[in-house]
């Protein structure tokens, strides 16, 4: 009796071996070549193999109990389907058997049979070496081999051997031509392509269907439409589908949608069989907004002929939805799909995420893990870019965790989409170990770090890696060039931004896209004069052109000229987005120009612009710093979806408006909607117990912050609650309350401190709190004006002129108190005793008129003990008499009817002595003024102010 054996698979094999536990049993074969070989015709049964193990059971049985071995027909069988199932370890199993029983050198035919089976399986290396053994070489190996080649990603070499079989004189077949055809349009080689066409005439096979099939769809791989369809025409009858399809398909990848849909509208007409492949290629050329309604003709058609949609009609179906954004009619489909595959939820889960539905997205994603689909490559890339938009680290960091387990975070897609899932999410140090750890970086890569570094304000080591990849050669785009801009300018380094701007001409690199973003930075650091140049040069404005300069105006304070330019883009035809009137609506705020504000309103309601988003921000903000809080609830109400931004600009409002108590039942409010408040809500609420005089409350706010939601406190945060006990005459508690602070105190929170010092006049601890305050800002104006101010409230005018004397020799100003307020649509500033308003004799005139009245009628006593300056008494009287805010209000008051509110804006605060003037004002002229200063707003009535005296 033979021994059994088999062969000792290889490390390829084994990997399939693995895989396949259901046929990877087999029971070895006979090997002994003296063993008679029967024929086929005497077998006692008729080969008709489905299942691998149970072919080799037969013939391992057969061989057993007839001691013969099987013919070369039944291998061949056995051999196709090892080809089928791609087993290439029982194929070998095969191959060795018939090597060593002497049946391969009697038979060409099993020779053919191993080369198909080797191609099919991807060891085209192995079929090579069978096919070089050959001593006879049919046209069925030469196609065998043509195929494998095309099969295995070889084009190349399979246009050579086609080339090799012509030279041989073999005979070339149909079957031959398509393998050619398609390798040609797969190098997209027209030329080669066109050879074999030539070839194809001369031997009659250009009228075989198949083969013009080949023809048609190699011209169109080879991006030659017009000869495919030359092709086409030139047929006489064209009754194949596939031959339809072939086109079809080829107008459809070339974004030919209009031919391609009328191809199908005859398709139609001459009644052809319609199948699967036509709805798909169809389906794919309505991606346009503009073939929507003929994609649902094509939905109807498919309903009509079969309700049960096939998983790839229907996976087409959801991407031309998802590409209109008919998120509705996609998301039906997929429900409905009963037979789902990776693409029908990788579509979905792309859908979601370009649509802006992110939480959707994750959701889905939850469904597909919990249906038993394993996430792939193009989901987990999907989902972490959702992840990345919705600022869900957490989240972030689950996916990442399984990308490594599942070993994808090799992969480029993924490892880029991380890096961006990372650096939205604010979180530096994982976004740079994901970059460190790549393999190979390509340009995204390079492009997405030094993005993100730039967005997350790590401006120098965005400005390191930038250097990095000068230094590598690489090309530098304008996305790189716009990330590297926008560090420049968040360092406000413009010698930087002009080095780059002389960059981008001397590379003609400049397009609008780079120009926009000049203008932006170029704003940024504060050089308008740039900025406008820059402007100016742009040939072709877009919004964002116009956005980008308004915002540098708006920016830079010149809030008029901000608002000219608004109206002039409208003049030119360019509509405005949400990111320019929220621009506008923020310079109407800043200039308290309530009336312009209302304009710019109306412009949003007339052009339907909706109510959310930064719209909805600015709207409130405008209203709630032009003193209309009201108006703001009213508009804040009527948002749907409110963000925390949204809450946190309405809680500030009540604030600055000394309605603390609203503020603190707004947040609460907030947490009942479930919106989980940050360091700037926070923030929000602490300047409102600090307006308000509400130490306890003040207290449990920063508790709060800190015990509940484990929020590290700001700078900002310390500084309010320093300036809520300086305020309550609680200086002891506020000076133990910094030096028991874990960070060093900035100067934010020694000012606050100093302030409180000068009100209460507490001159020890005021004396410290300056030593700190010009130790850490020795170059801040401001400082040393607070510092002058508190010697001279204790009259110590030789520590004044000492502070004064200093701030001369290192060059610096104090800013001039500043007024506006906006008469007939138009803004009027005012310095204080400034004389060059065209109308200022008027305004002193009727000032010194109003000034009697009040002295006379309402016992108004200049307090001039707010005046610290050493000077006569009647010197300061006229310096009281001149701050600024009473010019506006005069102003007001001359050229308003009566009755009509006043609200002028001032850049410094109120004095006391202003104050008493505003309430007797109010009173006796019966006006109510609406003053916003610089910490707060002022609303006098009949002789009383909202603040209560306490600002």
């Amino acid at each position: 009796m033979a021994t059994l054996t088999t062969l000792t698979p290889t490390p390829s094999s084994c990997c399939f071996h693995a895989a396949s536990s259901t046929i990877s049993q087999t029971p070895m074969l006979i090997t002994n070549p003296l063993i008679k070989i029967q024929s086929f015709s005497k077998l006692p049964f008729k080969p008709n193999f489905k299942d691998l193990k149970q072919a080799f059971k037969l013939l391992v049985d057969f061989s057993v109990d007839h001691g013969t071995i099987c013919p070369a027909d039944t291998y061949a069988q056995v051999l196709e389907l090892c080809a089928s199932k791609k087993a290439i370890f029982q194929g070998k199993q095969i191959h060795a058997h018939v090597v060593k029983s002497s049946l391969l050198r009697k038979s060409d035919f099993l020779s053919t049979k191993l080369v198909f089976m080797y191609g099919k399986c991807g060891y085209l290396v192995d079929a090579e070496k069978v096919f070089d053994r050959m001593s006879e070489r049919t046209n069925f190996v030469w196609n065998g081999m043509i195929g494998g080649c095309v099969l295995n990603g070889e084009p190349l070499r399979g246009i050579e051997m086609f080339r090799e079989m012509m030279v041989t004189g073999s005979l070339v077949d149909a079957v031959t031509f398509v393998s050619v055809l398609k390798a040609c349009g797969m190098v997209k080689s027209r030329s080669v392509g066109q050879e074999v066409h030539s070839v194809a005439v001369k031997m009659g096979y250009d009228s075989v269907g198949f083969v013009v099939n080949s023809l048609v769809a190699m011209y169109a791989k080879c991006n030659d439409i017009v000869g495919a369809r030359n092709l086409f025409d030139y047929m006489n009858e064209k009754v194949d589908t596939v031959l339809w399809n072939t086109l079809l398909s080829a107008y459809s990848a070339n974004a030919q949608s209009l031919e391609a849909l009328k191809l199908f509208k005859e398709m139609l007409v001459a009644d052809l069989a319609i199948n699967n492949y036509t709805y798909v290629a169809a389906l794919q050329a309505c991606g346009d907004s503009s073939f929507q309604k003929f994609g649902a003709g094509i939905h109807a058609v498919i309903l009509k002929s079969n309700p049960l949609l096939d998983v790839y009609v229907a996976n087409s179906l959801i991407g031309m939805y998802l590409r209109s954004e008919k998120m509705t009619e996609a998301v039906k489909i997929f429900d409905q799909l009963l037979d789902k595959d990776d693409v029908s939820w990788n579509s979905m889960l792309s859908g979601f995420v370009q649509n802006g539905l992110f939480e959707d997205a994750i959701e889905y994603f939850r469904k597909m893990q919990d249906a038993g689909i394993k996430a792939d490559e193009i989901s987990v890339s999907t989902i972490l870019a959702a992840s990345g938009r919705l600022n869900k680290l957490l989240y972030g960091k689950e996916v990442h965790a399984y990308a490594i387990k599942n070993g994808y975070d090799s992969n480029l897609l993924i490892a880029n989409t991380l890096i961006d899932m990372y650096a939205k999410c604010c979180c530096e140090n994982h976004m740079g170990r994901v970059f460190n750890k790549m393999f190979d970086k390509d340009f995204i890569s390079w492009a997405t770090i030094i993005a993100g570094y730039s967005q997350n304000d790590s401006h120098l080591k965005a400005l390191e890696l930038f250097r990095e990849l000068l230094r590598s050669g690489k090309n530098i785009d304008a996305l790189i060039i716009g990330s590297i801009l926008l560090a420049s300018g968040g360092l406000k380094m413009v010698s930087r931004v002009k080095e780059i701007h002389n960059y981008i001409i001397r590379r003609d690199l400049s397009d609008r896209m780079l120009q926009n973003a000049l203008v932006d930075v170029y704003g940024n650091c504060g050089n308008i004069d740039y900025a406008s140049r820059t402007f100016q040069c742009i040939e072709d404005k877009d919004v964002v052109s116009w956005t980008s300069i308004i915002s540098s105006y708006v920016d830079a304070g010149f809030a008029n000229e901000a608002v000219k330019l608004f109206y002039s883009m409208i003049d030119d035809g360019i509509d405005p987005d949400s990111i320019a009137i929220a621009s506008i609506l923020s310079a109407c705020a800043s200039l308290s120009g309530l009336n312009k504000g209302k304009e710019i309103h109306c412009f949003v309601i007339r052009n339907d612009y909706l109510l959310k988003g930064s719209i909805a921000h600015s709207l409130v903000d405008l209203y709630s710093r032009c003193g209309m809080l009201e108006q703001a609830r009213k508009l804040f109400d009527r948002v749907g979806n409110k963000s925390l931004l949204l809450w946190t600009i309405m809680i500030n409002a009540y604030g600055v408006h000394g309605h603390a108590m609203s503020a603190i039942d707004l947040f609460y409010q907030m947490l009942d909607e479930k919106v989980v408040p940050d360091h700037v809500t926070f923030l929000a609420l602490l300047n409102a117990c600090s307006h308000s005089g509400l130490v306890e409350e003040g207290k449990k706010v920063f508790e709060t912050m800190t015990q509940e939601y484990f929020l590290e406190p700001w700078q900002e945060h310390y500084a309010c609650l320093v300036d809520l006990l300086g305020r309550a005459n609680l200086l002891e508690e506020a000076y133990s309350f910094i030096k028991s602070m874990e960070a060093e105190p900035t100067s934010e929170v020694w000012c606050a401190l100093l302030n409180a010092c000068r009100v209460h006049s507490n001159k020890k601890i005021g004396e410290l709190a300056a030593d700190e305050l010009l130790r850490l800002e020795p170059d801040n104006p401001g400082n040393y004006v607070l510092i002058s101010n508190v010697f001279a409230a204790s009259g110590r005018w030789k520590d004044v002129e000492q502070v004064r004397t200093r701030m001369k020799k290192n060059g610096l100003k104090k800013n001039p108190g500043c007024s506006w307020i906006e008469i007939g649509n138009k803004v009027h500033s005012f310095i204080a005793r400034d004389k060059s308003h065209p109308e200022s004799d008027e305004i002193y005139q009727k000032l010194a008129e109003i000034t009697d009245k009040l002295e006379k009628d309402g016992g108004y006593v200049a307090k001039t003990e707010l005046v610290l300056h050493d000077v006569e008494e009647n010197e300061k009287i006229k310096m009281l008499h001149g701050h600024s805010e009473r010019l506006a209000i005069v102003y007001g008051l001359l050229r308003s009817c009566e009755g009509t509110v006043l609200r002028v804006t001032k850049n410094l605060r109120v004095c006391g002595d202003c104050h008493t003037f505003c309430k007797l004002v109010s009173k006796f002229y019966q006006r109510e003024l609406v003053i916003r200063d610089a910490n707060r707003f002022h609303h006098f009535r009949g002789g009383i102010c909202s603040c209560r005296d306490f600002w």
